[in-house]
């Protein structure tokens, strides 16, 4: 594992122009509508993880096309006030995993709802939502990123990102969340999700885009074979005469054209040895946010790994400085020490 990609000092003002489709804002305008026309009949439903300090329901909400979606909501034992919530999302081929899971921000006084990814989970956590819409498409390769991917309107992400902005509504629908005071999280495909709610959905306050994939696909493709983006030419590969149109598909998603739409403050990471999403297209999209309230962590000799715990410990300072919690049922919580 080594350096390949632009030296740090270019990443830090790498900002290209990639052009934007036309009818971008009306094409998630209208999909977003088109799924607010479905009631989200959220449904919260108290379970026993085993755990004493934290509360969780198993959760079920209605996605893109009537999908019935699942998700987790942790908060801490006991709480009786709304909360500031952190909304996270999975990497890619991971699922919600079980109930006793992925709890810290509800160990830190946060509301803590994980979406659960459809058609995914077959990864290292498990997953319970069907993709009953899939369009993959004729001759698609294996896994999600050329599922439809001859038309925007079938694209598999068109789905699972309209699923994460609904994800935000679903959550806001809980007493114990604070809907004023919502952040999304997320790493690898999470990150690219975190991304995309944050330009999509005017209810988040902030976003935590760890090694976001998702992003300058023009360059993704051609810097790595690497899987998932390894997908895409590979199935290009064998469809030579469909360059531009996956291309024309895939822009209607890039992380970089959805940022310059992100008006909130974020803190992005970023790893230098990461052949799986290369630095350059987390800069990309890094440097076009649109809200100047941005920081990026930079680990030098990681992979796709990323920070891990250390920028856990990095975020969780960073949610205390943007969206602190003042008490769970009385008592005052303090800020974090390092």
């Amino acid at each position: 594992m080594a350096l390949f990609d632009l030296p740090l000092d270019e990443l830090r003002g790498y900002r290209p122009e990639i052009a934007e489709p036309q009818g971008f804002d009306k094409f998630w305008e209208s999909t977003l509508a088109e799924a607010r026309t479905i009631a989200l009949e959220p449904v919260f439903q108290p379970v026993d993880s085993g755990l004493v300090v934290v509360d969780t329901f198993d959760v079920t909400f209605t996605g893109f096309g009537g999908t019935r979606v699942k998700a987790w909501l942790h908060v801490p034992a006991g709480a009786t006030a709304p909360l500031p919530t952190v909304v996270e999302y999975v990497g890619y081929n991971g699922g919600r995993g079980l109930a006793h899971q992925n709890v810290l921000y509800a160990s830190a006084g946060y509301a803590h709802f994980i979406m659960d990814t459809r058609g995914q989970g077959a990864g290292s956590t498990v997953g319970q939502t069907p993709d009953d819409h899939a369009d993959a498409g004729l001759n698609a390769v294996s896994g999600r990123m050329t599922q439809g991917i001859l038309d925007p309107a079938t694209y598999y992400y068109r789905r699972l990102y309209t699923d994460a902005v609904r994800a935000v509504d679903a959550a806001a629908a809980h007493p114990l969340v604070d809907a004023s005071r919502m952040v999304v999280a997320g790493a690898s495909q999470g990150g690219g999700l975190c991304i995309a709610v944050a330009a999509l959905s005017k209810r988040v306050v902030g976003a935590m885009p760890d090694v976001p994939f998702l992003s300058h696909f023009s360059r993704a493709i051609t810097i790595t074979d690497n899987l998932p983006y390894g997908e895409i030419p590979a199935y290009l590969m064998r469809h030579r005469d469909q360059v531009q149109q996956v291309y024309r598909t895939l822009s209607f998603f890039d992380g970089v054209v959805l940022a310059k739409r992100a008006h909130v403050p974020a803190l992005f990471s970023v790893a230098l040895m990461d052949r799986t999403c290369p630095p350059s297209t987390v800069f990309a999209a890094y440097n076009h946010w649109a809200c100047e309230d941005r920081d990026i962590e930079v680990y030098p000799f990681n992979g796709h790994e990323g920070g891990q715990e250390f920028h856990q410990l990095r975020k969780l300072g960073w949610l205390r400085a943007h969206t602190p919690v003042t008490s769970v049922t009385g008592f005052h919580i303090g800020p974090v020490r390092h």
